[in-house]
């Protein structure tokens, strides 16, 4: 498997990072919306194989001690070669000194936890729709 890691979002599809959320059951939105908002953040990385996008994700940052990762995104037919961890170290190493918080679907702590995350014991949240709300309170 030959990956390309690009880390600018000069050359990417957005429409293919909106079908991809969906695909994994994560929150999308128009492809537009992706654009503003991977442009916006601090670190962004794209994995490739051959040219086809297959895993992806982002980071909002100060860049000096504090920090969050967004859309962490591998697809279903290529989980468990080790492009999450990719990833997630290119982030990393990225944001060295800050703290980071993540957004994760459930079942994937163990993951997290083997790159050192872990869980909090408190945090809160304010969302735009009571729907998104809903499935982080129940």
């Amino acid at each position: 498997m030959k990956l390309k890691i690009v880390t600018d979002c000069s050359e990417v599809d957005w429409k293919t990072i909106s079908e991809s959320l969906k695909k994994v059951s994560m929150a999308y939105h128009e492809p537009e919306v992706h654009k503003r908002a991977f442009e916006a953040s601090h670190t962004t990385v794209f994995i490739y194989e051959d040219s086809q996008l297959i895993g992806f994700g982002r980071a909002i940052s100060d860049g000096e001690y504090q920090g969050a990762i967004y859309d962490v995104v591998v697809l279903p037919e290529v989980q468990g070669k080790g492009i999450g961890k990719i990833i997630m170290q290119t982030i990393l190493d990225r944001l060295p000194n800050c703290n980071l918080i993540l957004y994760a679907n459930p079942g994937m702590e163990g993951f997290y936890k083997g790159l050192g995350f872990g869980q909090m014991k408190t945090g809160m949240a304010l969302f735009t729709t009571p729907q998104a709300m809903g499935k982080f309170t129940k």
